[in-house]
């Protein structure tokens, strides 16, 4: 059977079982458009394609599933760069489909010709080093196994983005909807098993610490592992540290979780590990610059290490491990809890270790974390707001909650995420403008699943200015949403470097803002300031946070500034 390459392609959208498709329609890509019109793949009318490349990141971040991302030729494709390349950092399976001028006018100066060819720009070469593939499909001979090509890098463990730019003239060419067939589209995740030898290593090192330690990575959520990683961490005594983006991997402000281990946090995991631990377990954590406290040598400094991870490049990547197992986490610790309750000793070391912690917790937990300030501002209240701000979130939701956070600095030390709650920051390329459009792809997810999940999207004035447009898409599509914009009329981040590290030389990080109550009755939607602590206790009593889309603003003073150095 004949179809056009432009139905072909909304086809495969759907094979791959793609329910979404954000982006903005453009000349060169109408043939695809008009095919969308009464397909399964509902389609999503941005306000920028950048928006468009962050909604198909926040949607492959909470779905777990393949996403997908389309605009026209030229500015269409370039607007998308940002969003692709965060979705790159974060091996996201994004699916983009460009339009292109027609082949025969390659060269010749089409409009928004984007071929490479005559002077025109590159697309390909602009998109070559963020995407996992990417194929200007010139002919439909080789159409075939393109889309092949396609499939396995969406579906690969090292997932990625993936780019077809079709030229206008070949949308509308006729192949044979056969090729769709042989797609290799897996129905289930491969799974990788530990050797029985290396299990029993770690086992025999988690019985011999006295003060173990598991520092859990975005590895174990996204390997579904949270529940076992509790397990361990009960069964065998052994507190838990995460990094940011496995916030939650363990309920934060249980007796077993340390909190956040990272260089913007408050500092307890770092302390604890230190201090005490004699064997650290990375499960699933890369080691990042923000979790080693830029590779700090004395947190490993005389400590056994091991390490579990899906992926074989991570291990011992920045550090040598005494253990280092390539396997599904889930899988591994399932297996290794089944050697650790088969020995009758290790029981009593467990129990010996409870007894420790709670008296090595209370030295950490006295360290206080501390604020620099400028002379204006008010020592140990300058965060307050967001101090309370986070722990009403914690209370009123306390589970089911997505939260897109650009910010980070503030949640990391005050947000407890509990383990049925979904904590999403800002990292991939860290991104301004990024929170409010990952946050709407992924409200689209959990409307597919007929899931209520408060949402909310955390940033700062100067990132909501960037991609506050996107309110209007909320709008369009009726999708309940909470922004929550932290308003020092500064970029906070710059500021404080200036202050830190410059001398107090401040250039280019004041500005005005709007306002914002006018700006939120601009879009129809309520505005919420909070000035007190009185306004946050007023904010979870009565304000819908689940139905409705709301604006909230968080005063704060541009003068107060968190402890942690950035990177000199």
């Amino acid at each position: 059977m004949k179809v056009s390459v432009s139905e072909l392609i909304v086809r495969y959208l759907e094979r791959l079982g793609i329910e979404v498709i954000f982006g903005m329609p453009g000349a060169h890509v109408l043939p695809i458009y008009d095919q969308l019109h009464g397909s399964r793949v509902r389609s999503v009318l941005v306000k920028h394609e950048q928006g468009a490349a962050f909604m198909a990141g926040g949607y492959a971040r909470v779905s777990h599933k393949i996403a997908a991302c389309i605009a026209t030729a030229g500015p269409g494709a370039t607007n998308l760069v940002t969003g692709i390349a965060n979705a790159y950092a974060e091996r996201l399976p994004v699916l983009v489909i460009t339009g292109e001028t027609s082949t025969y006018i390659f060269g010749k100066g089409g409009l928004q010709e984007s071929s490479g060819e005559g002077g025109a720009i590159d697309q390909g070469s602009l998109f070559s080093g963020i995407t996992r593939y990417h194929k200007l499909i010139e002919r439909t001979d080789y159409l075939g196994q393109v889309l092949n090509q396609a499939t396995r890098a969406l579906f690969s463990r090292d997932s990625g983005p993936v780019l077809l730019s079709i030229p206008f003239n070949v949308q509308k060419e006729w192949v044979d909807v056969e090729v769709l067939d042989s797609l290799p589209i897996p129905r289930q995740d491969p799974r990788y098993y530990a050797p029985s030898g290396a299990l029993e290593e770690l086992a025999s090192l988690i019985q011999a610490a006295h003060i173990p330690v598991i520092v859990a990575g975005y590895g174990a959520i996204k390997a579904g592992a949270r529940g076992v990683v509790a397990r361990l961490s009960e069964d065998q005594s052994i507190p838990v540290a995460s990094s940011l983006k496995a916030k939650g991997v363990v309920s934060e402000g249980s007796e077993l979780s340390l909190g956040c281990l990272g260089v913007t946090s408050n500092g307890a995991a770092y302390r604890y590990i230190v201090e005490h631990a004699d064997l650290v377990i990375f499960l699933g954590a890369g080691f990042n610059e923000r979790t080693s406290y830029l590779w700090d040598s004395k947190l490993l400094a005389g400590k056994k290490v091991a390490q579990v991870d899906r992926d074989a490049a991570q291990l011992s990547k920045v550090f040598k491990a005494d253990v280092a197992i390539h396997g599904d986490i889930r899988d591994v610790l399932t297996e290794l809890l089944a050697v650790l309750e088969s020995d009758v000793a290790s029981r009593g070391v467990a129990s010996l270790r409870l007894n420790k912690l709670a008296g090595h917790r209370q030295a950490v937990n006295q360290a206080p974390a501390g604020a620099e300030t400028t002379k204006e501002a008010t020592p140990g209240a300058q965060f307050r707001l967001m101090e309370m701000f986070f722990a009403g979130l914690a209370a009123r939701f306390p589970e089911d909650a997505m939260i897109f956070d650009d910010n980070i600095v503030f949640a990391q030390s005050y947000f407890d995420v509990s383990r049925a709650n979904h904590y999403f920051p800002n990292s991939g390329i860290s991104s301004l403008g990024h929170a409010i459009p990952a946050a709407i792809g992924a409200r689209f997810y959990s409307q597919i699943q007929a899931k209520n999940s408060p949402t909310f999207a955390i940033l700062g004035d100067g990132g909501f200015q960037m991609c506050c447009m996107e309110l209007m898409t909320a709008v369009n599509y009726a999708i309940p949403l909470n922004v929550v914009v932290i308003n020092n009329a500064s970029m906070s981040l710059i500021r404080k470097n200036q202050f830190q590290l410059y001398g107090e030389r401040y250039i280019d990080c004041d500005f005005i803002n709007p306002d914002f109550h006018l700006l939120a009755q601009s879009f129809g939607i309520k505005h919420y300031k909070i000035e007190c602590c009185a306004d946050i206790d007023e904010l979870f009593a009565h304000a819908d946070l689940e139905g409705s889309i709301n604006l909230i603003e968080i005063l704060l003073d541009k003068h107060a500034f968190p402890t942690y150095l950035s990177a000199r």
